[in-house]
């Protein structure tokens, strides 16, 4: 009888883990993802300065990054140059596209493309890579052995994200630019000197600093997410590759959210 009785109480509070369990996971997240953002930060300024560390990974994030940029900004490009033309020559407006897609790029498309390109080539290996070396207990070998694993391994990743990400937006508009170009002029006959002009009518320094300002703050973003969910990654080879997701989505949340906080913040400048 009192096994009975005591039924509906476990299913009751099963029912209140459930309801708690989500909002309190995401501020254990959230406070986490904050304390190893504030010792990184920490570490940055200390020595030793392990330049090879760094150097890694600005090749690892950056040069290896090159192709799927260049091959997504083409294609981005010539995409949106294609809809652009046809959308604006039923007002007989196409002279404008040259100027409205770049001014595109600059600002949007450019640092968000190759936010979420990144996030999904490097920021997820960095999880899996960090996470294994949780679950094996290098991360543990390497606190024993007097090394800050923060500094070792997560600074070196945070400084080349924030580094190279502006960099592959700058390259994500160049090759997105051409992409442009060859369709609009090549393909669909819009007038050459027409497209570049309205280029460099349109388009201001405050746009191309907006766009790399935002490669940068997202580029600190995703290497802090990445390396948060890879640092406290648990559950064996289940647990790195629940790391490895999570790390993906909550990047490209966290993309797309700062974006509209950062465009919301200095278009008021």
């Amino acid at each position: 009888m009192s096994g009975e009785g005591d039924e509906p109480d476990g299913g009751r509070a099963t029912w209140i883990d459930r309801i708690l369990g989500l909002p309190l996971d995401l501020l254990d997240g959230i406070g986490s993802t904050l304390v190893l953002m504030f010792r990184t930060l920490v570490w940055l300024v200390r020595p030793p300065y392990r330049v090879g560390q760094f150097l890694s990974s600005m090749d690892f994030i950056g040069v290896q990054s090159l192709f799927i940029i260049s091959l997504t900004g083409i294609f981005t490009g010539m995409v949106f140059a294609l809809q652009t033309v046809y959308g604006f020559r039923r007002f007989s407006a196409e002279g404008m596209v040259g100027g409205v897609v770049a001014l595109s790029l600059t600002r949007e498309i450019a640092p968000v493309f190759a936010g979420l390109m990144v996030t999904s080539r490097a920021g997820s290996a960095m999880a899996a890579e960090l996470g294994n070396m949780r679950v094996t207990e290098q991360i543990d070998a390497i606190a024993t052995m007097g090394v800050s694993p923060v500094q070792y391994l997560v600074v070196p990743r945070v400084v080349g994200s924030v580094l190279m990400l502006p960099l592959l937006c700058l390259l994500f508009t160049l090759v997105g630019m051409v992409g442009a170009y060859a369709i609009a002029v090549g393909l669909l006959d819009v007038d050459p000197g027409i497209f570049i002009d309205r280029v460099k009518a349109l388009v201001e320094p405050s746009d191309l600093f907006m766009g790399l300002f935002k490669a940068g703050v997202f580029g600190f973003l995703i290497s802090v997410i990445s390396c948060k969910q890879g640092f406290f990654a648990s559950g064996g080879a289940k647990g790195v590759g629940i790391a490895t997701t999570r790390a993906v989505v909550h990047s490209a949340v966290a993309i797309l959210i700062a974006n509209y906080l950062i465009t919301a913040w200095m278009t008021d400048f």
